[in-house]
């Protein structure tokens, strides 16, 4: 999977690009993500409010900025507080993310709206990509183009994940 993400000042700017493009909503959810001290990547258990169900998700990825290539395990789990207690007493919380995620479809690459609590306004770009070297080169190609058309300044792409924002944020506090 290749993914980008960038901080914006104005989702509703990006939205109406969006609109625009023609892309195609399908649905907004408040997320809770609770991040887990693991020996390399990064795990999660992604909450959903409403929903009962949550995802178990463990993934490795560069923290550069820009397109990157992220290998990313997902298991869909139905007994979430079972889980979540297990993983609780089993390793350290390293950080929770509270953010309200706006999804839309566009060309094959899904597209975060994300308000994230104590962090402000994101947009993450994730496309499915083979791995082989020519398929990446395109698919890195095709997000900076999608990144450009919706005026996403290079300088303000991310190069690490909400978990390590939220964490430097503490440490700067």
């Amino acid at each position: 999977m290749m993914e980008s993400k960038a901080k914006v000042n104005d989702l509703e700017v990006v939205r109406r690009k969006l609109t625009i493009l023609g892309a195609k909503r399908t649905g907004t959810f408040r997320q809770i993500d609770i991040y887990f001290k693991v020996p390399e990547g990064r795990l999660k258990l992604r909450e959903a409010e409403d929903n009962n169900k949550a995802e178990l998700i463990y993934y490795e990825r560069e923290n550069t900025a820009g397109p990157k290539k992220s290998d990313v395990f997902i298991l869909k789990v139905q007994e979430t507080e079972v889980l979540k207690n297990l993983l609780e007493n089993l390793l350290e919380t390293s950080a929770i993310v509270e953010k309200v995620r706006e999804i839309y479809q566009y060309q094959g690459t899904q597209i975060h709206l994300d308000k994230v609590k104590k962090l402000g306004n994101f947009v993450e770009f994730e496309r499915k990509t083979p791995s082989d070297a020519q398929a990446i080169k395109k698919n890195q190609q095709i997000l900076e183009m999608l990144m450009e058309n919706l005026g996403i300044n290079p300088e303000n792409l991310q190069k690490l994940s909400y978990s390590d924002l939220i964490h430097m944020q503490q440490v700067e506090s």
